[in-house]
């Protein structure tokens, strides 16, 4: 079975950092794009941070200069580094990737459960 697994998340203080990082698991043949999307309590799910297979990133406006993505193909892991972390960026931080499950296949969108991201002192 499929699936994106996100570790990381904790309670860290205004100002402070934190490494998120998750993994694909399962029967992959291939990863196309991967990223990070969070939502806040009564928000909509936004972009912080994409990455594609040939390392093109895209960043939210709001985490430029202060969030890094990053990728490690052989270990299936896409990473966030996250810097000088603001209160009003408490949210559930949530992994997507696009997955080809076989050659030839067209790349199928997933998600992680997401990890809790507390910023507060």
């Amino acid at each position: 079975q499929v699936q994106l697994v996100e570790s990381g998340g904790c309670l860290v203080q205004p100002g402070g950092s934190l490494r998120l990082s998750c993994a694909a698991s399962g029967s992959i043949f291939s990863i196309y794009a991967m990223g990070w999307y969070r939502q806040a309590p009564g928000k909509q799910r936004e972009l912080v941070a994409t990455i594609n297979s040939g390392g093109q990133i895209n960043y939210a406006d709001s985490v430029k200069g202060r969030f890094t993505v990053s990728r490690d193909n052989a270990k299936n892991t896409v990473y966030l580094q996250m810097n000088s972390l603001k209160p009003e960026e408490t949210a559930v931080y949530y992994c997507n990737a696009d997955l080809g499950l076989f050659r030839g296949s067209v790349p199928e969108n997933y998600w992680g459960k997401g990890t809790l991201v507390t910023v507060s002192s």
